[in-house]
């Protein structure tokens, strides 16, 4: 996928889950939701591991199954900035696994 429309991605995709699902704070459930695409930080703190496909599912630390699966898990609690973040990770990890060609 390339790279322009990765990152359309990343904020197209938070932006029509706020304003659908939480339209009377979509404006606030946004920001924490694009807020989530900080995640990829992480590339540029460490280094990858060698993936033919580059993808950044299993190659950096915070795109492991075992964060991946505590975000999906965030998606559940009751606190509302904590589920807008959860469900903006997932939506970050989703994006992310498109580019893998999954």
């Amino acid at each position: 996928m390339p790279v322009f429309l990765s990152w359309i991605l990343h904020v197209a995709a938070p932006l029509a889950v706020a304003w659908y699902f939480f339209r009377a704070q979509w404006k606030r459930a946004a920001l924490f939701m694009l807020a989530a695409n900080l995640v990829a930080l992480d590339r540029v703190f460490f280094e990858a591991a060698e993936t033919p496909t580059n993808c950044a599912i299993n190659a950096y630390p915070l795109h492991m199954m075992l964060p991946i699966s505590l975000y999906g898990a965030m998606m559940f609690l009751p606190w509302l900035p904590v589920r807008w973040l959860g469900i903006g990770l997932v939506l970050h990890m989703l994006v992310d696994a498109l580019g893998c060609g999954l």
